[in-house]
């Protein structure tokens, strides 16, 4: 038992285990001074770079999805409003319409008035004339009835040449 505790030349070499075993933990000390401090603090930074660069991607995400989200309400809106000004103009056509039909019967309605009142007016002008020619008539007829004593001859000459100054007024006036 002894050969196997100091070890044989097929066996384990205890003294350079050890040295290396010594080496192993000088190396891994080492290598934890200089690169594991060095390669975590990288790690570090990229797990940090990554996770900000992830949140910044939700957050972009986000911002956009309010953007489009609040253009298409303004889109909304414009064509509310769109259709509230087309609703506007087509309320405004017809009170402009409904006002020019007004104004228009109304024209009509004073034009008539007019007409009616100038009709009247020329019948009376025609009743005042036929008035004054009729006086004129009998004036004259009763003049040459006093100047002269009628006998059936002279109410005929009468008639006829009042009949003639008739047709001689007409084609004067």
């Amino acid at each position: 038992m002894s050969t196997l505790l100091l070890g044989d030349a097929s066996g384990i070499q205890w003294g350079d285990f050890l040295f290396y075993l010594v080496l192993f933990v000088i190396m891994v000390l080492i290598v934890k001074k200089f690169a594991w401090g060095p390669v975590t603090k990288m790690m570090d930074k990229r797990a940090t770079k990554i996770s900000n660069d992830l949140d910044s991607a939700e957050k972009a995400r986000k911002d956009a999805e309010e953007l489009a989200q609040k253009r298409q309400d303004a889109l909304n809106n414009s064509r509310t409003e769109a259709a509230g000004i087309i609703s506007r103009a087509k309320e405004n056509g017809k009170q402009q319409k409904a006002s020019i039909v007004d104004a228009a019967n109304e024209e009509v309605k004073t034009m008539k008035a007019n007409a009616k009142k100038d009709i009247e007016q020329e019948k009376q002008d025609a009743l005042s004339s036929v008035k004054n020619d009729v006086a004129e008539l009998s004036i004259e007829i009763a003049s040459k009835i006093v100047q002269k004593e009628l006998t059936p001859e002279n109410q005929k000459e009468l008639v006829d040449s009042y009949i003639e100054g008739l047709g001689k007024q007409n084609g004067n006036r």
